[in-house]
């Protein structure tokens, strides 16, 4: 699917005043590059742009008119603002459309699998878009993978998938897409009285060395030190520290 867009060149340097304003007034700072030309800097309509992507998709052919000519092209990159999520800069590719040329196509999970549904496991999705080389007309917007007859431990890899001729993938056939397994169920136990809890570090008894005597109210009374102890604690001579 091609899609026209009129876009306008640029001359001035994309200094940050220059994209500020153009951001401020919906359009969209973009670059053109790639081919036998020279990179072009242009600005185009955020909303026009934003509704070829909705009907072409990601990989759509797009034919940029300005007042040089027009240039065919597909988005290479494109930049959303962190928080908005709106578009600030775009890359576009020069190609030919009888030269393949390297693509990511979105993966699109289709049915309901039963070893969900019967089996209480859950999807577990390694892969979410697809590296292929095609023309650029034969891209697909989306490839579906079917989960319909997966049962709990199953999956889809690469390999399983059915694609055009003339595509051809670029990731790795024994990759997994998409995997049924069991659904983690975190089972905490109440801990049972007088049981030994792992980690814990148990209470030493007191012994005849360290235990000391209690009077009436039940006040430790700490235990004198030996005769001999004391006497060599008078002898020690005083260290000083500096």
């Amino acid at each position: 699917m091609e899609i026209t867009l009129n876009v306008e060149v640029r001359a001035e340097k994309g200094t940050k005043k220059v994209l500020s304003t153009l951001r401020a007034e919906s359009r969209i700072p973009a670059v053109v590059y790639g081919g036998e030309k020279a990179p072009i800097s242009v600005a185009l309509s955020e909303k026009e742009f934003m509704a070829a992507r909705r009907k072409g998709g990601a990989n759509a052919i797009l034919r940029l008119k300005h007042a040089k000519g027009e240039e065919t092209v597909v988005v290479k990159e494109l930049q959303r603002h962190p928080v908005t999520d709106r578009p600030v800069h775009a890359d576009f590719q020069r190609i030919s459309l009888t030269k393949k040329i390297e693509a990511k196509v979105p993966l699109n999970i289709v049915g309901e699998a039963p070893g969900v549904k019967t089996s209480g496991g859950m999807m577990s999705i390694d892969m979410r878009e697809l590296r292929i080389k095609a023309l650029p007309t034969a891209i697909p917007q989306h490839i579906d993978i079917d989960v319909s007859k997966l049962e709990l431990h199953q999956g889809i890899s690469v390999k399983d998938l059915s694609l055009a001729e003339g595509i051809e993938v670029l990731d790795n056939a024994e990759a997994t897409i998409i995997r049924i397994v069991l659904a983690k169920v975190e089972v905490v136990a109440e801990p049972v009285p007088g049981a030994v809890v792992e980690g814990a570090v148990p209470a030493e008894p007191e012994s005849a060395s360290t235990k000391g005597k209690k009077d009436e109210e039940g006040k430790v009374i700490e235990k004198a030190a030996a005769p001999a102890a004391a006497a060599d604690a008078k002898k020690a001579p005083k260290k000083e520290g500096k």
